[in-house]
């Protein structure tokens, strides 16, 4: 979230900024300040009031050790004057800051300096690419139809338990999860990542820290009985780890890695573009998070996305790597560098990563903090990466993977799936 000062000396910038990510209520900056200014002058009013009081309420006790019982009286009836002048004041700073507040979560992250200026996908940076297109075998099909003919995944199925969207894995579809997972899992670990295996619902203050709330509720799913949001990510929960924390300084950075499912309601999403495992409601993926100090942050974001690049050079898929402009960002990204995967059946780009910096538009929202070495409390900055996000991961290696007689693996997964062919 943005702060009200940094606003008011740098409102220029800010809108410029805004603009860049193309936010369309430049003039709440000008609010803002304005509610900020009514703020600032209900505080000095109650203070000095306060003041008032807390003086007189010193002379009365100096009046009744004195024995000058009338000049007391007096005094406490200002005072009593005084404390009625306070509350209406009290209630107005309330209300004054309540709407503050929710003027100022209206607010998206500033871009940082390196993000594209842009408004759609196709005017992305491709930063590098990577990979090669594989060569497939006639009669090549697309992963919705392996899937089917292999026994992999059951869409039909999943409909009937559930509904459209919620894809049931079988057999061997099932077990090659499972190895995508660990893969991932231990791959994040050996680079010295910690695991965590968060709850998959949160709260909604949780929701509101990472940036959930109040921008994304319509794609969440919500459990109104309790007021609990299901994850859209592992990262709502495990970056709450932190919140209302202060840290030490020797504690950053701090690096976590989780595996979850996730639910996305992704409303609007129809056609060719979302068949098969393109786009489902429900599916699994392990996240990568660190909260550092906030002039390591631009270093750490770079380290992430070469640790997810390796993770695509390994399991053989041709890559390109995207820096997204202003209007293709996340509402709480500072700056987001999407991975993309080729489907040669498909001849399409299949978004597998998004590896962010939110810089201090998290932290300061959950209040997650450090002490330097001064002493000081400082916010942290928070990051975060798919590493991997498993539908379309496994979307693109059966489909790049297909031969004739079946489906090969990536010989880094060979271990983990206890074979060199998925069929």
């Amino acid at each position: 979230m943005l702060q009200v000062n940094f606003l008011r000396q740098n409102r220029d910038l800010a809108k410029k900024k805004l603009a860049i990510k193309h936010f369309q209520h430049l003039d709440l900056i000008d609010t803002v300040i304005a509610i900020d200014d009514e703020r600032k002058q209900l505080q000095a009013s109650f203070d000095e009031t306060q003041s008032k009081v807390n003086a007189a309420s010193k002379e009365i006790g100096a009046c009744m050790a004195k024995g000058e019982k009338e000049k007391a009286e007096a005094l406490k009836n200002e005072v009593a004057l005084w404390k009625q002048e306070l509350e209406p004041i009290k209630i107005k700073m309330g209300e004054v800051e309540e709407t503050l507040q929710k003027t100022l979560v209206q607010f998206p992250n500033l871009p940082h300096d390196l993000v594209p200026i842009g408004k759609t996908p196709e005017e992305n940076v491709v930063v590098r690419e990577g990979g090669s297109t594989p060569v497939l075998p006639n009669g090549a099909q697309a992963h919705w139809d392996l899937i089917k003919k292999y026994n992999l995944v059951d869409f039909e199925t999943g409909a009937k338990i559930t509904g459209s969207g919620f894809p049931l894995y079988i057999g061997k579809g099932a077990k090659f999860q499972r190895a995508l997972v660990q893969f991932f899992l231990d791959f994040n670990t050996a680079a010295g990542y910690t695991e965590y295996l968060p709850p998959f619902m949160v709260n909604a203050a949780s929701a509101f820290a990472t940036g959930q709330l109040p921008d994304k509720e319509g794609q969440m799913y919500h459990a109104t009985e309790d007021d609990f949001y299901l994850i859209p990510t592992a990262e709502v929960p495990v970056t709450n780890v932190f919140r209302d924390v202060v840290l030490k300084e020797s504690d950053l950075p701090i690096q976590m890695t989780a595996y979850s499912p996730c639910f996305r309601r992704e409303a609007g999403s129809f056609g060719k573009e979302v068949r098969g495992l393109n786009r489902v409601h429900q599916f699994e993926k392990v996240e990568i998070i660190q909260i550092v100090r906030p002039e390591n942050s631009d270093a750490v974001l770079n380290e992430m996305v070469l640790h997810v690049e390796k993770l695509l050079q390994l399991l053989g898929l041709q890559y390109r790597i995207l820096r997204l402009c202003g209007g293709d960002m996340g509402f709480a990204s500072a700056i987001t560098y999407d991975f993309e995967v080729y489907s040669a059946a498909q001849e399409k780009w299949l978004e597998v990563s998004s590896v962010s910096n939110f810089e201090a538009y998290q932290t300061y929202r959950m209040k997650c903090r450090y002490k330097d070495a001064d002493g000081k409390i400082q916010f942290a900055h928070s990051l975060n990466g798919s590493s991997l996000a498993l539908p379309r991961i496994f979307a693109a290696i059966v489909e790049n993977y297909q031969t004739e007689n079946g489906i090969a693996l990536p010989a880094a997964l060979h271990s983990y799936f206890g074979g060199t062919h998925l069929v």
